[in-house]
């Protein structure tokens, strides 16, 4: 036997969980050559196994992937921005086979989706010696010091360095809040000017004289006089009713749905009232902030396929209405090509390396649960081209498939044109021992003894929330492999109940996965299976028709993928509704705002619950990411902290100046 199946055949008879020398065992004969692990029996703290990797050069990762020198733009010694224009060398190159790591729905604690994905990738690159790319997103300020922590993966399955991956990495997010906020700044001072001067007056100063008296417009004006369908190059030019549509906006107030944001969970900041100042004569006006990750302009670049198209999607950006109930954009603000400069060098993704060498594309980071929730189509349409028909890219859709899973199949293949060879399903004895009916799941609380000790029953019970998950993928038509994340205290008996109920609800395969405590090698049956998978016939399908109306494509989601009887709306959602058919947004796709812990709107129903009404209280429009967004129940799109929030564990070694527990 070689070592691998030799490793699988003891722990399938001894298991892990009851024979402690087996572990150590295994840890010792999977480290092979291809591995660049030293695995040790005790799991250390994330941070500790990636303080103690030595990393590769990045300019080494971009050679070794097929990245020309002049494709790249080091950050430092680990990290590179890649160049678009990689994809113009090899626009010949045939895609290699995608495969999206999706979850069943979660606990708190979250079940090791980013930790299935890197670990699927060291085993196709380090083991299997497949060429492979992980494409994921850049994680957030705020879980990483709030309840989840970070999302560099775990244990040895990681990408590294995990401290510079989850804290600023190469400012993407930085420049998202910026531009965003910019744009908030625009729409209040815009309102304040507009309140205080007459129509010649603004016209004036938004196009003042030069030393000669003449007068021209702004590159960005040419927008708006465009849509206002005036066809006049010179400013004197203009009638007085010209004048007063191009240079007064006139924007209701109370139509508004620009906020600000912050990476940060900051719960006090969902409600604001802002200019409360003594200069800004009483012009006070009710609104919030959001986290970053949530902000349109987050989706405009993970769906963005170049800069020419960013600087189109921020400019009809649509900020809220006038008074006569015309959409009101960035471009109409002027702001569009600001927007665009500050965005400029996020457009490319930034390269990284897992623990055992293989490439990772990290770009964007929209959250699943209030935005699409998924990495960009730039970083796949590389990726793609870099791994060749033979590879394999590995992304990842964020919380449960049923929200995550469920935008990247109808918003980003949608935008893209790719489609998945394979869905990788994660689950968790943990997660399933919950849906069956087990205590609550609290973060910073030790959890129940149900979940330490063995309980087939109640595991049994809980898979009918994977199940459902399974039936739900099948309704892509793409093939679906479910990966058992392992944890130490699981019982032999209770994975081998989860791994039949996934066959018999019709998975292709389920694969029991060690690579939290193993890398690659613990994930080595996962990546076998899922090039199986890949190797079978498909036909991809989407969930509805763009032409429909916004409700039936609501409606198409809570039926068939929520599982709900119906859906209700709010007089403010009817009346978005109506507004968004008028205006022409009505063939856009749907991103639904909806929590991760439940199929349903309400977090409290585990397990696979159905015949509900599903509520919409608003629908808000995000023009320039191309899709409406549905506030299901009560969704926060600013998260709040806990009573321990994870920045109790995090400090920093002065004398050796590296970061103290970021997990």
């Amino acid at each position: 036997l070689d070592q691998v199946t030799l490793a699988r055949s003891l722990q399938h008879f001894l298991g892990l969980r009851v024979h402690p020398f087996c572990s150590l065992f295994l840890r010792m004969v999977h480290a092979t050559p291809h591995s660049a692990l030293n695995v040790q029996p005790k799991v250390p703290e994330d941070y500790e196994i990636s303080q103690a990797a030595t990393p590769e050069h990045i300019s080494q990762i971009a050679e070794i992937a097929g990245l020309r020198p002049d494709e790249v733009d080091l950050y430092g010694k680990f990290k590179a921005k890649v160049k678009l224009s990689v994809r113009d060398r090899l626009k010949d190159v045939p895609n290699g086979n995608m495969v999206v790591v999706a979850g069943i729905t979660p606990t708190p604690l979250g079940e090791g989706k980013s930790t299935t994905t890197i670990g699927l990738c060291q085993a196709f690159g380090a083991y299997l010696n497949k060429k492979v790319f992980t494409c994921i997103r850049q994680p957030s300020q705020g879980p990483t010091f709030g309840i989840k922590g970070g999302a560099a993966g775990g244990g040895y399955s990681q990408v590294i360095p995990m401290e510079e991956l989850n804290l600023h990495l190469t400012g993407d997010i930085h420049a998202i809040t910026a531009a965003n906020n910019l744009l908030a700044a625009a729409i209040d001072v815009r309102m304040f000017h507009e309140l205080a001067q007459s129509d010649t007056a603004l016209f004036n100063r938004l196009c003042p004289a030069n030393k000669e008296g003449q007068r021209k417009f702004a590159p960005v004006m040419v927008r708006r006089l465009a849509k206002l369908g005036i066809n006049k190059t010179d400013p004197s030019a203009l009638t007085p009713e010209e004048v007063r549509s191009f240079a007064r906006l006139d924007i209701d107030p109370q139509a508004i749905t620009w906020r600000r944001v912050t990476d940060t969970n900051d719960r006090f900041l969902r409600v604001i009232t802002t200019g409360q100042g003594p200069e800004e004569r009483g012009q006070t006006r009710e609104t919030g902030f959001d986290i970053a990750v949530g902000s349109e302009i987050m989706a405009v670049l993970a769906l963005a396929v170049d800069l020419a198209d960013m600087r189109e999607r921020l400019g009809r950006m649509v900020i809220g209405t006038s008074r006569s109930g015309d959409p009101v954009t960035a471009d109409d603000l002027g702001v569009g090509g600001a927007l665009t400069v500050l965005m400029k060098d996020t457009i490319e993704p930034t390269l990284m390396q897992t623990l055992e060498h293989t490439p990772v594309l990290v770009h964007a980071g929209p959250f699943a649960n209030i935005a699409h929730g998924n990495s960009s189509i730039v970083a796949d349409q590389i990726a793609l081209k870099l791994v060749g028909p033979d590879g394999y890219v590995i992304t990842e859709a964020g919380f449960g498939a049923d929200i995550g899973l469920e935008k990247y199949m109808n918003i980003k293949c949608r935008a893209s044109g790719l489609s998945p060879n394979c869905v990788v399903l994660v689950a968790t004895v943990r997660a399933l021992k919950m849906h069956g009916g087990g205590p609550p799941v609290v973060a910073g609380t030790p959890l129940h003894h149900d979940y330490t000790n063995e309980n087939v029953e109640l595991v049994t019970k809980g898979c009918c929330n994977l199940e459902r998950h399974i039936a739900n993928i099948k309704t892509y038509g793409v093939p679906c492999v479910v990966a058992i994340n392992q944890f130490a205290n699981d019982a032999p008996s209770e994975l081998e109940a989860v791994k039949q109920a996934a066959l018999a609800a019709g998975a292709f395969d389920a694969v029991v996965c060690a690579h939290h405590g193993l890398g690659g090698a613990g994930a080595v049956d996962l990546a076998r299976a899922v090039a199986a998978a890949c190797a079978q016939p498909s036909e991809f399908k989407l969930l509805y028709p763009l032409d429909l109306p916004i409700k039936a494509k609501i409606e198409a989601i809570a039926k068939q993928m929520y599982h709900a009887d119906g859906v209700e709306y709010t007089p403010q959602a009817e009346a978005q509704i109506e507004k968004f058919t008028r205006l022409g947004l009505d063939k856009l796709p749907i991103c639904m705002a909806k929590t991760q812990y439940s199929f349903s709107h309400d977090a409290s129903k585990k397990g696979a619950p159905s015949g509900f009404i599903l509520p919409i209280r608003d629908v808000r429009a995000s023009a320039g990411a191309g899709f409406l967004v549905p506030l299901v129940g009560l969704i926060a799109t600013m998260p709040g902290l806990p009573t321990r929030p994870c920045f109790y564990d995090i400090d920093l070694d002065t004398v050796t100046g590296k970061v103290v527990g970021l997990s």
